[in-house]
């Protein structure tokens, strides 16, 4: 009997982790299909941070093979970043246009910045984490679209401020990349509006 109960509670255990497993996939296939060119924003806002942890899971998967990457990983120049330090007191005084921007402009310079990474590594085993990395960068600009975000007009240069730092190793642009989904854009989501309009 003790047996029979084991045997079902493993099976009803197995059977929710591949039901998660395929939840998320599906929301992963849903957001990828609206980074394509000249598609309108989704109907629904994706508020389920399983994608976000998702990303964060792969950037973690990419700078670690940086780390253990011992020849053609370097970058060829400094590039600019994304301070991704919060300091919560700043960050909660500032209104909702203002933290997404501010997100967005980080989101651009890590895609300017991992897109240089792209170019300058020679090591094969390395470039389909970074193709992914960019990839889930135009997902995670989606995501944002879809809870109503107005999009981010790139500026005509890159100027160098508070909000930005200079980095020259490539280990150091894929932990600022981690950090920065896992702080920034996670609190942007977290408060997102449109995740919380149905919430009485």
């Amino acid at each position: 009997m003790c047996h029979q109960i084991h045997q079902q509670v493993v099976h009803e255990s197995a059977f929710k982790k591949t039901s998660q497993k395929q939840g998320l996939f599906a929301l992963l296939l849903i957001v990828l299909e609206w980074t394509r060119p000249g598609l309108p924003s989704p109907l629904r806002p994706i508020c389920d941070l399983r994608v976000l942890n998702h990303f964060i899971k792969e950037a973690r998967d990419a700078e670690s093979a940086m780390r253990s990457c011992r020849e053609g990983c370097s970058l060829s120049e400094s590039v600019t970043v994304p301070q991704t330090r919060v300091d919560f007191d700043i960050w909660e005084k500032k209104n909702a246009l203002d933290q997404a921007q501010e997100v967005q402009s980080g989101l651009w310079l890590l895609h300017q910045a991992l897109s240089s990474l792209r170019a300058s590594v020679t090591n094969t085993a390395l470039h389909s984490h970074l193709d992914n990395s960019i990839r889930n960068l135009l997902s995670i600009n989606a995501v944002l679209r879809s809870l109503n975000i107005q999009e981010y007009t790139p500026p005509a240069s890159v100027v160098a401020g508070d909000e930005t730092w200079q980095v020259s190793s490539a280990t150091d642009l894929l932990q600022v990349y981690v950090n920065f989904l896992r702080g920034k854009v996670r609190l942007l989501l977290l408060d997102a509006q449109a995740c919380h309009q149905d919430v009485s």
